[in-house]
């Protein structure tokens, strides 16, 4: 490591523990002068692209942190609920504050179920978050196998849930609201498509659920399908700590930032991960961006301490991937533009790429523990430029 410029430690606090967070964690022991702070409501690294294995009982999700975290980075189990930018603290819900020279705010994403869907709230479950996981899991445990599941959400999550439940030969409908799989190509969906009928899954297109009760679903044409248990898989939410730290958001909630991954309202705070909006065009919230964006905020602020100006985001996309049970993936390929092309890897192929891909996200944190810096991702062209307090999507608390 560098010979440090002087012996008062910079004091960085990292807000969230997942994929981004951790890594941002790691990436900073590339200095040995800085004092670094995670700080994460669970004592334990969650692997969010697991969490609907969780569900279904085909898997676990979570990881001890002494496994992942590098040497001399101090792990506090509390929620932070504001940062305060004039006295440079972070308050916490115990009560506690930590100071800070830096904050990395990468607190991630969360399920989003709507208030405009009637019942939504009270009676589905979503598994975006552990806990809700948890909570579903257990449920799904004390179901009868031919009970009628809905699964509400045509994306990722919402096919990954499905299929794995279909597998296990539950009776499942997957609402898509509109298109099944819509950032695939039409050879993906189709192959997406393929395998839910062969395994008995219901898949409806261009159907949207306008209330949820206890025992039923009911759609906007007044139709009222049984629902034994109906799980909420359509898009996330982020935390409010950024607006209700009077820092300016996007219309979700993320953090507005420029292209360094810097606040607009603070060079102090730094965002990755789910929950910044670079000039208010995030990045697609996913595993594959938070690890980058992790080593992009820790390097905006190793920047910083050194007196440098900041690399801006350089982050291509290379396509995706959703597994469907336990035997079988689709990979599809895309653009460096996260635009997917008409080429996907299916059946066992895909499903072993799939798994390497939730092992990797896991062991690029673990590899960045041993050697600070050794991250290396696919990097495009610049983004187009915008300004960062340009209006679309911005509000101010």
């Amino acid at each position: 490591m560098p010979t440090p410029e002087h012996h008062t430690p910079h004091k960085v606090v990292v807000i969230g523990g997942g994929y981004a967070g951790t890594l941002a964690a790691n990436h900073l022991r590339m200095r040995a002068d800085i004092d670094i702070t995670l700080v994460n409501p669970r004592p334990e690294f969650v692997e969010r692209v697991r969490l609907h294995q969780f569900v279904a009982g085909t898997g676990e999700a979570t990881v001890d942190y002494g496994t992942l975290l590098g040497e001399g980075i101090g792990l506090v189990v509390d929620s932070a609920t504001r940062i305060d930018t004039a006295a440079r603290t972070v308050q916490l819900a115990s009560g506690r504050a930590l100071d800070y020279d830096y904050v990395i705010y990468a607190v991630g994403s969360t399920g989003a179920t709507p208030s405009s869907v009637p019942g939504a709230a009270e009676f589905a479950f979503d598994l975006a978050v552990f806990e809700t996981a948890q909570r579903l899991r257990a449920r799904l445990e004390e179901l009868p196998l031919d009970a009628p599941v809905t699964v509400v959400g045509g994306g990722l999550t919402g096919i990954e849930t499905s299929a794995e439940l279909a597998e296990q030969g539950r009776t499942v409908t997957l609402v898509c609201g509109r298109t099944l799989a819509p950032t695939f190509s039409a050879p993906g969906r189709r192959a997406v498509a393929k395998w839910l009928s062969l395994h008995g899954a219901s898949v409806l297109e261009d159907t949207v659920v306008s209330e949820v009760r206890p025992d039923v679903v009911v759609f906007a044409d007044g139709a009222v399908r049984a629902s034994a248990l109906t799980i909420w898989a359509a898009g996330f939410g982020v935390p409010e700590l950024a607006a209700a730290s009077g820092l300016q958001t996007d219309e979700l909630g993320r953090l507005l930032t420029d292209e360094t991954l810097t606040s607009v309202d603070d060079d102090r705070v730094v965002a990755a991960g789910d929950a910044a909006a670079p000039s208010g065009r995030p990045l697609r919230m996913s595993c594959y961006a938070a690890g980058p964006l992790g080593a992009q905020a820790a390097n905006t602020v190793l920047s910083r301490i050194a007196g440098n100006e900041p690399a801006t985001i350089k982050l291509a996309f290379s396509g995706a991937c959703v597994s469907l049970g336990r035997r079988v993936a689709i990979r599809q390929l895309a653009r460096k533009d996260d635009t997917a092309v008409n080429v996907y890897v299916g059946g066992r192929t895909g499903a072993a790429i799939k798994e390497v891909t939730c092992t990797v996200a896991v062991s690029r944190i673990r590899h960045e523990a041993r050697k600070p810096g050794s991250l290396v991702w696919l990097k495009g062209g610049p983004r187009p430029e915008q300004p960062a307090s340009a209006p679309r999507g911005v509000t101010s608390p």
